[in-house]
């Protein structure tokens, strides 16, 4: 979820330059261990998110609540923070904030007592009509606690005229647009939900009498949960001790899931629609080499995401791998962030050439995405001064032309680099040897189609294509402004 934040032009936010996605949900029903397992699946998915963690939990008669800025480890290994989160019920989140500075207002799971009882939310993706329901809400008298757009379903739940819980959240889905991944819990219901076309992630879960809903199933294994099943496009399921029962509001669309989890976001251990995420990326290093092949003498990935498709390059091109760039992996953005001078070494603080592996060869540098690239442009530079004679640049996915709506923080069109130059241009400005990116038709052979069906996409791919699955409301008058500002500022 994107949240907004007078914080918009925060420097330190413009220096970045790779995706984020910005959230990850986990919840557990039936084991009285719940809150303790519920860290475990959030330090699982902290790739998801690392600015920030909650978890709520219910024990038969009170809700409890902690929500903290940082990290899952930093807030959620001791026992008494654990310890007054009893209940055999929980909900956890992981945040990445894309705007702004972090507030304790907008962690998540968000909490609201209703007219039924207590109902927690967890959030990750984007509603791309969140600002026009926000408005209508605020119109008509509710009052906002947090700048977040899932605090806008809470609001729509809470004035359902329906009896039924569950009847009152499928009539809030029926209300909002673009892509979520939704659990929630109530003081007898654990509920998971994914939008009409599935765009993010949600999986199930059991452990022993136990059932878990996760971002990914990395969060399963880490509690010792077996994969029951992926939650399919459109369905809600509700789990109470009766079991799981599966609910279908939506008329049946084919399902289009975020092509970027196999690219960058899902950990490499995680299984996504039935694939392995490191044999996928494995997979797509390998079509690059045949699309895109180099006379060079070794391959160097930029680790750490471009570390399984630089393996598949090496394998199909038969040119050595070595690991040419070590990465720093104690370095957080807000040490880079008082001081230009400090920024502008931002690179060189995460990452250092291995000059050993580097001097005197031709190099094939592989990496999942170019956003701006200026990060691509800085270590080009860094290869050619520990003494490579080339520098070939091989991006194991498409170039992105388009920004995202749906929970991804890429900037506007103007700031994407593949939007506004060619190939060539391109190749210039991050002073590469040579550039090649992964093709659309071959990010596909590489997920084991043999092109895109463009009539019905088999992913959502818009960052590529600009072929956008849903409906993007908030694009039209001021909301496009005001979408497009807060998208822009994680650059």
């Amino acid at each position: 979820m994107i949240e907004r934040s007078s914080a918009s032009d925060s420097p330190a936010l413009h220096a970045e330059d790779g995706l984020h996605e910005e959230c990850g949900v986990f919840g557990v029903f039936g084991n009285e261990d719940a809150a303790a397992l519920t860290a475990l699946g959030l330090h699982a998915l902290q790739h998801r998110g690392q600015e920030a963690a909650g978890i709520t939990t219910f024990d038969g008669a009170h809700f409890h609540s902690e929500r903290r800025l940082g990290l899952v480890g930093d807030n959620f290994n001791k026992a008494d923070v654990i310890g007054r989160l009893k209940g055999h019920i929980a909900l956890g989140h992981v945040r990445y904030s894309t705007t702004g500075d972090t507030v304790l207002r907008n962690v998540q799971p968000l909490f609201a007592d209703l007219d039924t009882g207590g109902f927690a939310v967890a959030h990750n993706g984007n509603l791309t009509n969140a600002l026009t329901l926000r408005r209508e809400l605020i119109s008509s008298g509710a009052i906002c606690q947090s700048t977040s757009d899932t605090e806008v379903i809470l609001h729509l739940i809470a004035r359902s005229k329906r009896r039924r819980i569950i009847e009152r959240f499928v009539e809030a889905l029926l209300q909002i647009e673009g892509a979520y991944a939704l659990a929630c819990l109530t003081n007898d219901m654990l509920i998971g939900a994914r939008d009409p076309v599935g765009i993010r992630p949600l999986v199930l879960g059991k452990l022993g009498s136990a059932w878990v809903l996760a971002s990914e199933t990395c969060a399963l294994d880490i509690v010792g949960a077996e994969f029951v099943r992926e939650i399919e496009n459109g369905e809600i399921v509700t789990i109470t001790a009766d079991g799981v029962e599966s609910h279908r509001p939506f008329p049946k669309r084919p399902p289009r899931p975020c092509i970027f989890e196999y690219i960058y976001f899902a950990r490499p251990d995680s299984i996504v629609g039935g694939r392995n995420v490191y044999e996928t990326r494995k997979q797509m290093g390998m079509q690059l080499a045949r699309e895109a092949p180099a006379p060079a003498d070794v391959i160097i990935p930029i680790p750490d995401s471009g570390v399984p498709a630089a393996i598949g390059y090496a394998q199909e091109s038969g040119i050595p791998f070595e690991l040419g760039i070590i990465r720093n992996h104690y370095v957080g953005r807000t040490f880079i962030e008082p001081e230009q001078r400090i920024r502008q070494l931002g690179v060189k603080l995460k990452h250092s050439a291995n000059a050993s592996a580097v001097r005197g060869n031709r190099v094939v540098l592989i990496d999942d995405s170019v956003v701006r690239g200026t990060t691509s442009k800085k270590i080009v530079q860094m290869i050619f001064e520990a003494g490579a004679r080339e520098v070939h640049l091989r991006v194991s996915s498409p170039p992105i032309t388009h920004p995202d709506f749906y929970g991804i923080d890429t900037p506007r069109s103007s700031e994407l680099l593949a939007a506004n130059m060619t190939i060539d241009e391109m190749c210039a400005f991050v002073g590469a040897t040579s550039l090649a990116f992964l093709s659309v038709d071959g990010i596909y052979r590489a997920l084991g189609f043999n092109e895109r069906d463009n009539r019905n996409p088999q992913f959502t791919d818009h960052c590529f294509t600009g072929d956008y699955p849903t409906t993007l409301r908030d694009q039209n008058g001021a909301a496009l402004t005001s979408q497009l500002s807060f998208l822009s500022e994680i650059r």
